[in-house]
């Protein structure tokens, strides 16, 4: 994995801190900075659990056909990882190939927004505004869910799990249907957290574009 960090709000470049400093990003100012892609691997799973302070959800059993296909984080060496995503590709319920993005974040991180498309750190104010688009289960425990207004390409819901945001992000946009199916999520932190899950090739999604930053 390359040791070039990125700006979990917009993709742009994070320059690295002073000593005892913050990672920084042009546009947005200090930032926890976002790893490359971790890849789908046993290998990669262990990397993206060490130091992940933020649940690491992933739905299971898995949908049919479904491969877990890479994982994001963001932090440093003194926050931990307060931003982390598995993400899952597989046949979406309408047509065509789909993939799913899962991220849990602490406030402000903005990770889950970036991947939404969005240009702030946060779900805004559509979240806990009348009643829930969709419920999941994570760790047992009922999380309502809502709509989140996105680009045309994809489907975005958010809420809060754990006292953390809680992202779903798919692609294409006719594949949010399957936050309907009231997905049940698990945490990969867990003690004895031992699936054997199924890997993919890497979902090229998950890629920081550099070019995103232009836009802020």
């Amino acid at each position: 994995m390359g040791s070039e960090r990125f700006c979990p709000r917009c993709g742009g470049t994070a320059v690295p801190p002073g000593e005892g400093g913050d990672w920084n990003c042009v546009l947005h100012g200090p930032v926890l900075p976002l790893a490359p892609p971790v890849p789908p691997s046993a290998e990669g799973l262990a990397e993206a659990r060490r130091d992940a302070q933020v649940p690491l959800w992933l739905p299971w059993p898995l949908p049919s056909g479904w491969l877990v296909t890479g994982f994001v984080k963001a932090g440093d060496e003194r926050s931990g990882v307060r931003a982390a995503g598995v993400a899952l590709s597989g046949p979406g319920l309408a047509a065509g190939p789909a993939d799913m993005l899962l991220v849990s974040e602490e406030v402000g991180v903005g990770l889950g927004a970036y991947y939404a498309g969005l240009s702030g750190p946060d779900p805004g104010p559509a979240v806990d505004d009348g009643p829930p688009d969709a419920k999941v289960a994570a760790e047992g425990r009922p999380v309502p869910l809502w709509a989140v207004q996105a680009p045309a390409d994809r489907a975005v819901y958010a809420g809060e799990a754990l006292g953390r945001w809680l992202w779903a992000v798919l692609w294409p946009a006719e594949a949010g249907v399957m936050i309907l199916d009231r997905l049940q999520l698990t945490d990969l932190r867990e003690p004895g957290m031992d699936l054997d899950l199924p890997y993919g090739a890497p979902c090229p999604r998950l890629a920081p574009q550099k070019d995103d930053a232009e836009g802020g």
